[in-house]
């Protein structure tokens, strides 16, 4: 089988557009699309928002990406828990199902046919989620309360399922769940309450199911979830964690994993290169060469086999100052795993 090329999801604005405009736009266009308006009438969310996102959305997929995430512009946590304070408004954490909606998936759909005109096939489209342990460490803390954080995981549930699209035009293949605090800023839960809200927030059918973490210390938990599919985690920029996991791990679970074969940290990248004398790097300086990152996924593959069924950059890209070298890191990637 070979290894299909995702991307995490978050990704630099343009350089003209104004972050505050963004965010504001962002709100505005999520209350219009649940109140059931068309965005694309209002001038303001227009250019400060729809097109923003289909801009990005096609620098994406003219990367070559097998599997293209929505251009995640806005705040991780707030993209979710903006939603969910109205619910607790109502003394709940669980959000209603019309407002459980992410306003990239949506213009994604309206915009689909015309994408599938552009690159003459149908959009394989990735949902990245925030997930429900880190919006309980972000919004409540690490004290756990089983009926509470089943609560955010049937929320992140209602998100994922309204994400899910299947047209002549569009397909969400991936729905993600991103996990980047659980074991490090661990909630002091008990592994069978994890297994119970992991499997709960993973309640849907029709894609294939990831969870996505920056620490492997209690990958042996997750892998026990029921419903999950694929296990992602960071390598290139952490190679010790390729050590946590094994194939025969995998094949015990009847799991698949997905290798961050590229470096994103970007800060790190740059303090490096500083040492070295650059000061201001291009993004040619910045973004590895194919050849270290093919070599990076050959390591993976090696050791996996057809277990490794996903491959891409260590995380998002919202860090990076530019699109163009966020452009190119993705394009690198792709080259080099499918050559």
């Amino acid at each position: 089988m070979n290894t299909l090329v995702d991307d995490i999801g978050s990704f630099p604005l343009p350089q003209n557009i104004n972050k505050k405009l963004f965010n504001r736009a962002y709100v505005l266009a999520r209350e219009a699309i649940v109140n059931g308006k068309d965005i694309k009438k209002d001038e303001f969310l227009l250019n400060n928002f729809y097109q923003v996102i289909m801009d990005s959305f096609r620098k994406k997929l003219n990367t070559g990406l097998d599997i293209v995430n929505y251009p995640q512009h806005y705040d991780m946590h707030k993209q979710f828990a903006d939603v969910i304070h109205n619910a607790m408004d109502k003394g709940t954490y669980i959000v209603d199902e019309k407002e459980a909606v992410i306003p990239e998936v949506h213009v994604i759909r309206e915009e689909a046919k015309r994408l599938y005109e552009e690159t003459g096939g149908k959009v394989s489209l990735r949902v990245c989620v925030t997930g429900p342990l880190e919006l309980y460490l972000k919004e409540v803390g690490a004290t756990p309360y089983k009926d509470v954080l089943l609560m955010f995981a049937e929320t992140v549930r209602l998100f994922a399922k309204n994400s899910i699209l299947n047209s002549k035009y569009v397909r969400t293949e991936v729905i993600a769940l991103d996990e980047p605090s659980f074991g490090f800023q661990d909630l002091t839960a008990a592994r069978d309450m994890i297994l119970d809200v992991l499997e709960k927030a993973f309640d849907f059918k029709g894609v294939i199911k990831h969870v996505h973490l920056h620490s492997p210390s209690r990958v042996r938990d997750v892998l026990d979830v029921k419903n999950l599919d694929v296990l992602s985690f960071e390598y290139a920029a952490s190679p010790k964690n390729i050590e946590s996991v094994s194939k025969n791990m995998l094949e015990r679970a009847d799991k698949q994993i997905r290798v961050g074969i590229s470096r994103t940290d970007v800060d790190s990248i740059i303090a490096e290169l500083y040492d070295k004398g650059i000061v201001k790097p291009t993004a040619e300086q910045l973004v590895e060469s194919e050849g270290v990152i093919r070599k990076r996924f050959s390591v993976a593959k090696e050791k996996y086999g057809e277990a490794m069924t996903f491959a891409g950059p260590d995380c998002g890209l919202g860090g990076w100052s530019t699109q163009e070298a966020a452009q190119l890191l993705l394009k690198r990637t792709v080259s080099a795993v499918k050559q």
